[in-house]
């Protein structure tokens, strides 16, 4: 009864530590990558990217009643991630002392105080361990999947051991189907938490087999793999696609309505379970019947799907996919709109395509019946090998596999290099340096492609650190100033190492199931994502389950040590002394040093930067946008906060899918539909997916209304025999062009007056692909049909090939690039872009009056996202400053580039922001600010010596890297920057700061 009171309490302190801690770091407002998304989506129970999260957005939406006003949302919906990340810690603590409670004592046998109190200490060193981890901290102050994930994960772990406790009671199997309930409902969160399986399976067999076997031991694990398949694939996913045939054959042969194959199909599956259950129990066959009712709590969880249907019929704002039916449906659920990838046989990287075979049908849901959309398609290589790590074909990816790999251009990979990028980069760079993050240290924030100064594992420990990352003294401000510069000195591996090997010799079999559900959640999801590299942003939330696994073992790693003490001092002086280093060796140590980092309680950059795109633009505007994060916070704000709801925000990356056009088609908020003219029967799913560029030598530009109406003709006379024997559409020229109406731009007030002499006459240009795809169809149609009555924009982050060759036309206004037909008045660069097209006054009008700049000069911690910002936002006020002395208004440059230098932060959080920063100080020369330009020349001269004597300490054989001689080229362009202005007394001293580097950089060059 002690025992339980004492777990009891200190397992709610250790909520209570992290639910505070989470508290006060949480995020304030929406963050970037997902978040976004899922805070509009959660807001007004919407349909967020596949393959869904519906229970997830049903719970942020309960937690988001209790916000004040709508600034307040995305608060109290990241605080449903702080709560959850919390009761996991709950349970974490409550597992561990469930397992060091295995080794002291027998059923029955009473605690004595000094084991209890070396138990509660495992338990309070091992979740707190986890509560101030790096990779579980991150999702825990942020509205993300992967807290409430977690959660389950904790919870279905914490069961199976309450199972195992109370395997003997009559009633012990309420457990399992609890755990089955709790899994069903994880399907609604994330599948992560089905990896618990297999350790789960084992936890049963160990129980109900007094004497395991090595051979009924990998029976039960592989039953418990067989089980976490059927789950995934069949009910995940089968179920769905059965359902889905039936209604085929109902709607197409039967001639019923849509859906009544669904319906009947699951009066069937629930008729069967039914009669199952009844049978088990008239045949005394209680395994059958505790398989039946777990399935049965299973889909009762998988049941929170339904609200993704139901809202898609609904058809909401936000609705990816629309899976309104049950083939979309299944799509959504296969995360077709990602792609495959191969697993287990495939291709490598350079194998060439041979042949393709037919993988059958997609459909598509009509007017009256299921349509076939196009066919699935497999295609046959050359070259094939067992568990193809180095498949991807995309230049980028054989780029970087061919570097890792050392292979040369001519040379192929063979089995054994795939094997060698399996544990070189997926295992050992994009799992263990990640594993290591959290519990031997960390060297920055920036993220790492395999580079030694971006993103790797540290200890603090300079001859280890420099054994693996070259040179550890005197480390460059990117490093030793970054917040992330975390150093845990192997303390908490060593621990975790320390609680392992002590749990393998005291009970193997539980030590076991943690180990396979260490693994289940490590190796097997490197093995199953097939990651390939060049990764958006570090993947480590996806192994946070292994993370998990391993903070047990920190805390069983108090019993090893007290055990050892034992020896010396009394039992509960050695538990004490054993809590207290284990506190000390993992936890507060952590927390110390991940503190900074994680703190995000004054971040509000994400949404201030969402705000700042969407007022770059006029009333009434379509916004072009490309990645998450110049996406998903804007939904954000329009959805949630109400910010500039006549702004029409298009994802070209959605745009390419016939349900997100139709979307565009109606009206959403304040914004009006988009101007595309094509009915939804010309860019259906199969139609029109991918049109080619045939060069028919057409003469001159065509209007690009005539390219489209070419483009979206269905007469046969406008197509061109395929291949196949069937005829499609083609592009015929590249030269497009649109005849402009000047009255017309001064009436849609799309130019000024006093601009009206710089109309050009016809907007001409050269489309830069050679094919067209929905979104290239439907851009094409808004472009052509829009006739200049909304303002069309770019995202400034937009690549620039997805301005389908408008480049020249683009203006800068702040965050956004306006399409205008102006002359230019500088000429463009080699690749046709003129970097300094402005708008003037409309960028003066929106960087100084209406942009928000989130304290990022101030700020105490700045996310790598937000960083990358800043370097956007200092080109900007750079080039809107330029534009102002060139047109002789020099008070207005001044301004500005006064208003950069309050608003932008003095440190240089990232290297290239140095390729800004002497332009910055020229400008400041000019608006005569000699003091403010010294003081940043002299800052950026500080941080790029700083740097280049670090990178030259690791230019191992004079390879000169191209930081390297960016750096030298910048410290060159200061010098000449102060001499041009005569600050003289700066030139000498930058002069000798590069004549001490001068030699070694000339010598590096040389070597090279």
């Amino acid at each position: 009864m002690q025992y339980t009171k004492i777990n009891n309490l200190l397992g709610w302190v250790c909520f209570l530590i992290a639910a505070i801690t989470y508290t006060l770091t949480l995020e304030p407002t929406t963050s970037f990558w997902d978040t976004g998304e899922f805070i509009a989506s959660a807001y007004k129970l919407q349909v967020v990217h596949q393959p869904g999260a519906p229970l997830f957005i049903m719970i942020a939406k309960v937690f988001s009643l209790l916000a004040s006003d709508k600034t307040q949302v995305a608060f109290w919906m990241n605080m449903s991630s702080a709560i959850a990340s919390a009761a996991t810690i709950l349970f974490l603590f409550w597992t561990i002392t469930a397992l060091a409670r295995k080794v002291f004592v027998r059923s029955g046998e009473e605690l004595s105080s000094a084991e209890i109190v070396t138990i509660m200490g495992a338990g309070l060193v091992g979740a707190l361990a986890y509560t101030f981890s790096d990779t579980f901290w991150f999702s825990a102050v942020e509205a993300e999947v992967y807290a409430l994930s977690s959660l389950c994960t904790a919870i279905v772990f914490w069961a199976i051991l309450k199972w195992d406790h109370h395997a003997n009671e009559a009633d012990s199997d309420k457990w399992l189907i609890f755990i089955a309930y709790i899994m069903g409902l994880s399907i609604g969160v994330h599948l992560l938490n089905l990896l618990a399986i297999p350790a789960i399976a084992l936890v049963y067999y160990f129980r109900r087999r007094s004497n395991p076997t090595a051979k009924g031991t990998l029976w039960a694990l592989f039953i418990g793999i067989i089980i976490l398949g059927i789950i995934q694939y069949g009910i995940i996913l089968y179920l769905v696609k059965t359902a889905a045939y039936v209604d085929l054959f109902f709607v197409n042969t039967l001639g019923l309505g849509f859906g009544i194959g669904v319906i009947i199909f699951a009066a069937l599956i629930i008729g069967g379970l039914t009669y199952g259950i009844l049978y088990s129990i008239r045949h005394a066959k209680p395994v059958l019947n505790l398989a039946l009712i777990c399935t049965v709590f299973i889909l009762l969880g998988y049941g929170s799907y339904a609200m993704i249907v139901i809202r898609a019929k609904a058809d909401p704002t936000l609705n990816n996919n629309d899976p309104d039916n049950v083939f979309s449906l299944l799509s959504y659920l296969s995360r077709e709109q990602y792609g495959d990838r191969p697993l287990l046989y495939g291709q490598y990287f350079d194998s060439q395509r041979i042949d393709y075979k037919e993988k059958g049908n997609i459909y598509r849901k009509g007017e009256e019946k299921y349509e076939v959309a196009s066919q699935k398609y497999e295609y046959v290589y050359d070259r094939n090998t067992l568990l193809p790590r180095m498949y991807s074909d995309d230049g980028q990816h054989t780029s970087f596999y061919r570097e890792w790999m050392q292979l040369s251009e001519s040379e192929s990979p063979s089995f054994i290099h795939n094997l060698g990028f399996l544990f070189s980069y997926q295992t050992g760079f994009m799992y263990a340096r990640y594993f290591l993050w959290n519990f031997a240290g960390r060297q920055n924030d920036d993220q790492g492609h395999g580079n030694n100064t971006s993103g790797n594992w540290i200890s603090g420990i300079k001859p280890l650190d420099a054994w693996h990352l070259g040179s550890q003294d005197d480390l460059p401000p990117s490093i030793k100033d970054n917040n992330a510069y975390n150093r845990l000195y192997f303390l908490p591996l060593i621990l975790g190492l320390i609680g392992a090997i002590w749990h393998f010799g005291r009970n193997q079999k539980d030590a076991g199931v943690v180990g396979l559900l260490f693994f289940f959640t490590g190796m097997a999801i490197v093995l199953y994502l097939n990651q390939t590299p060049l990764q958006p942003r570090e993947r480590d939330y996806a192994y946070a389950g292994s993370f998990y696994a391993f903070t047990i073992w920190i805390g069983l790693g108090v019993v090893a040590i007290a055990e050892f003490l034992r020896k010396k001092v009394s039992m509960s002086a050695a538990g004490i002394g054993a809590t207290v280093i284990g506190l000390l060796a993992a936890p507060v140590l952590m927390a110390k040093e991940n503190w900074n980092d994680h703190d995000r309680s004054g971040k509000t950059t994400a949404r201030d930067f969402a705000i700042n795109y969407l007022e770059s633009c006029a009333p009434n505007a379509i916004l072009f946008t490309y990645g998450d994060n110049d996406t998903y916070p804007l939904w954000y704000v329009q959805e949630v906060e109400g910010v500039r709801p006549d702004v029409r925000v298009v994802n070209l990356s959605l745009l390419g899918t016939d349900w997100y056009i139709r979307q565009m088609k109606e009206k959403v908020n304040e914004a009006e539909a988009l101007p595309i003219t094509m009915p939804n029967s010309k860019f259906v799913q199969g139609v029109r997916d991918v049109i080619r560029y045939y060069d028919y030598k057409v003469e001159g530009a065509v209007e690009l209304k005539t390219v489209f109406d070419v483009l979206t003709s269905d007469e046969e006379s406008d197509k061109v025999p395929m291949q196949d024997g069937t005829k499609d559409n083609i592009l015929p020229t590249k030269n497009f062009k649109i005849s402009i109406d000047p009255n017309q731009l001064l009436a849609t007030k799309t130019v000024r007056p006093d601009e009206a002499a710089n109309i050009l006459p016809i907007l001409e240009w050269k489309y830069n692909k050679d094919y067209v795809t929905k979104a290239e169809l439907a851009m094409f149609d808004i472009l052509a049909h829009n006739n200049w009555k909304r303002p069309i924009y770019f995202a400034v982050t937009v690549p620039a090939d997805n301005y389908i060759g408008l480049d020249k036309y683009l203006f800068n206004e702040g965050f956004a690039y306006r399409l205008l037909p102006l002359k230019s008045t500088t000429p463009a660069d080699s690749t046709g872009r003129n970097e300094d097209l402005i708008h003037t006054e409309a960028m003066y009008s929106n960087m100084l009056n209406k942009f928000k700049w989130a304290n990022i000069k101030n700020a105490p911690y700045l996310d790598p996202e937000s960083t990358r910002m800043i370097a956007i936002i200092i080109k900007s006020f750079n080039q809107l400053a330029e534009n102002l002395i060139k047109e002789g208004k020099m008070a207005e440059a001044k301004k500005v580039m006064l208003r950069a230098q309050e608003v932008l932060p003095e440190k240089n959080y990232l290297y290239y922001y140095i390729l800004h920063r002497y332009y910055s100080a020229d400008l400041l020369y000019q608006v005569n600010e000699p003091e403010k330009a010294n003081k940043l020349v002299e800052n950026t001269a500080n941080y790029i010596v700083a740097e280049l004597n670090y990178l030259l300490n690791l230019s191992r054989g004079g390879q000169v890297s191209n930081d390297l001689q960016l750096g030298a080229q910048v410290l060159n362009e200061l010098i000449k920057t102060t001499e041009k202005h005569k600050q003289s007394a700066l030139t000498l001293k930058l002069q000798n700061k590069y004549k001490a580097l001068e030699s070694r950089l000339m010598g590096s060059m040389q070597m090279q």
